[in-house]
C-alpha cells in the first residue's frame, strides 16, 4: 500500500515560489511520460485498476530533456484520495526501454514482455492476453525532489493537453503529521495550496482542469 500526502498549488506562480524556496534541498529533477492502457470499454478502469508505463529522464535541472533512459510499468489499484491522503495498492517493475517503446505503438505487445505485473493483471482482472488493449494516451510530468525535514518532498509540473496542474506529495507512514509540517511550510511562505482531490489519471480522463 503506498500512502503519499497530496496538496494541489492552485497557481504557477506558487509552484515557482515553492521551487524556489526549496532549492537548498534539491536533490533531482525527474522528466516523467506517463501513458496508460486499458480495453475499449474501460475494463480496468471500472474496476478502479490503472496500468501505466512511465517513461523517465534524470536532469541536472528542469530546463534540459532529454530522450527517456528508464521506463517502469505499474499497476495501481483501489485507490482513495481524501482530505490530501492517497492511498493506492501498488505494483511495479522495470521493464526493457525498447520493448516499451514498442507497446506504445502496439500495445498487443505487452502479451510478450514477460512481465511479472502483467501477470498479476491476467490473473487478477481474468484477460488471458493483451490483444484488445490501446493506448489511452497520457500527460507529462517534471518532477523535483527535496530532502526536506527527514521527508522527501515532491513538486509535481503537470502537463496536459488542456493546461497545467501543480502539485507536492509526499510518501510517508505518518501522513497526517507530514501533511501538517507540509502545510505550516505553506502557509508561513504565502503559499496558495488545497487538499488535491482528484489523482492525475482521474484529471487526465476528465479532460479539464480540476
Amino acid at each position: 500500500m503506498e500512502v503519499e500526502v497530496k496538496l494541489r498549488l492552485l497557481t504557477a506562480a506558487a509552484h515557482l515560489r515553492l521551487t524556489t524556496l526549496l532549492t537548498p534541498f534539491h536533490l533531482k529533477t525527474l522528466h516523467q511520460r506517463n501513458l496508460f492502457f486499458d480495453t475499449p470499454k474501460n475494463d480496468l478502469s471500472l474496476r478502479r485498476a490503472v496500468l501505466r508505463l512511465r517513461f523517465l529522464q534524470n536532469a541536472a535541472d528542469s530546463a534540459a530533456v532529454t530522450a527517456p533512459s528508464r521506463c517502469i510499468l505499474s499497476l495501481k489499484a483501489k485507490p482513495t484520495l481524501a482530505n490530501g491522503i492517497s492511498r493506492v495498492e501498488e505494483d511495479e517493475e522495470e521493464i526493457d526501454l525498447g520493448l516499451a517503446k514498442e507497446c506504445v505503438d502496439s500495445p498487443s505487445k505487452l502479451s510478450s514482455l514477460g512481465s511479472r505485473v502483467l501477470k498479476r493483471v491476467k490473473e487478477e482482472y481474468g484477460f488471458t492476453d493483451f490483444l484488445g488493449f490501446v493506448c489511452l494516451g497520457g500527460f507529462e510530468n517534471v518532477r523535483n525532489v527535496y530532502e526536506w525535514r527527514g521527508v522527501k518532498l515532491e513538486v509535481d509540473e503537470t502537463k496536459y493537453a488542456f493546461g497545467n496542474c501543480y502539485e507536492i506529495e509526499c510518501e510517508t507512514e505518518e501522513p497526517e503529521r507530514v501533511k501538517t509540517m507540509i502545510e505550516e511550510l505553506l502557509t508561513e511562505n504565502k503559499i496558495e495550496f488545497k487538499d488535491s482531490d482528484m489523482t492525475k489519471f482521474a484529471v487526465f480522463r476528465s479532460g479539464k482542469l480540476p
